[in-house]
C-alpha cells in the first residue's frame, strides 16, 4: 500500500495513510459475497485492460504528434507563440487548418473558435455574452493555451492580470480575453516568428 501510494506522488504521511486504507479495506462493511466480489474482480480486470489499451494508444499518438508536427511548414510560427508546445500546437492546427484564405478576418476566427463574445441589442438594452456555437475542441485547447501563456509569456501575464484587476473579469473570462487576444496575434502570425513587443504593447509599457 506504502509503495502505491508513493508511486502515485503521495510524499507526506505515506504510513499513516496506507494503515488508513488498509482499515477501510477490511471492514465488514466495505465486503460484498464472495461470488459478488469475484464478479466484480473480473469486470474490473477488463475495464483495467481497455484503460490500459486506451493508455497506450494515446502514448503511441502523442509520439506520432511529436515527430510529424515539426515538419509542417507552420511549426516553427506556431511553437514560437507563448503557451503552445508540440502537442497544444498541432491540436490548434489541426482545429483551424493551413488554408490561410479559410476565415476572411480575425474575427472570424474568434468566432469560430469561440472565444469572442456576442453583443445583443434590443431598443435601449444590450448584453454581452459568451458564444455557445463553436468549436468545442479549439475552444478547450484554447484555455489550455491561455492557462499556460500565463507562465510563458510576460505580456499574457500582464494581459491576464489587467483582465482580472482593471476590468473585474473572473478567471475563466480573462483566460478566454487572452485566448482570444493571442488567436489575433496568431492570424496575424504570416511567415512571421512571435513578437512579445508587438503582441502586447499596452501591457508590457504599463508593466515598465
Amino acid at each position: 500500500m506504502q509503495a502505491a501510494l508513493k508511486r502515485a506522488g503521495r510524499q507526506r504521511g505515506i504510513a499513516t495513510q496506507a494503515d488508513r486504507l488498509r482499515e477501510v479495506f477490511r471492514a465488514d462493511w466495505a465486503q460484498q459475497p464472495p461470488v459478488v466480489e469475484d464478479a466484480l474482480g473480473q469486470q474490473m480486470l477488463a475495464l483495467v485492460l481497455q484503460l490500459e489499451a486506451a493508455c497506450t494508444a494515446a502514448d503511441n499518438l502523442a509520439k506520432a504528434v511529436e515527430e510529424a508536427f515539426p515538419q509542417h511548414p507552420d511549426a516553427e510560427i506556431v511553437l514560437s507563440i507563448p503557451g503552445l508546445g508540440v502537442q497544444l500546437g498541432a491540436r490548434v492546427l489541426a482545429e483551424i487548418g493551413d488554408d490561410r484564405t479559410w476565415f476572411a478576418d480575425a474575427r472570424g476566427l474568434k468566432a469560430y473558435a469561440g472565444s469572442s463574445p456576442i453583443t445583443r441589442a434590443s431598443g435601449k438594452k444590450s448584453s454581452i455574452t459568451r458564444r455557445w456555437v463553436k468549436n468545442d475542441r479549439l475552444n478547450h485547447t484554447g484555455y489550455l493555451w491561455a492557462f499556460s501563456a500565463i507562465t510563458a509569456s510576460p505580456g499574457a501575464k500582464a494581459h491576464y492580470r489587467r483582465r482580472r484587476d482593471d476590468h473585474g473579469d473572473w478567471h475563466a473570462a480573462a483566460q478566454r480575453n487572452l485566448f482570444n487576444h493571442m488567436l489575433g496575434q496568431l492570424y496575424h502570425q504570416h511567415h512571421k516568428l512571435f513578437d512579445e513587443q508587438t503582441a502586447f504593447p499596452v501591457e508590457l509599457a504599463a508593466t515598465a
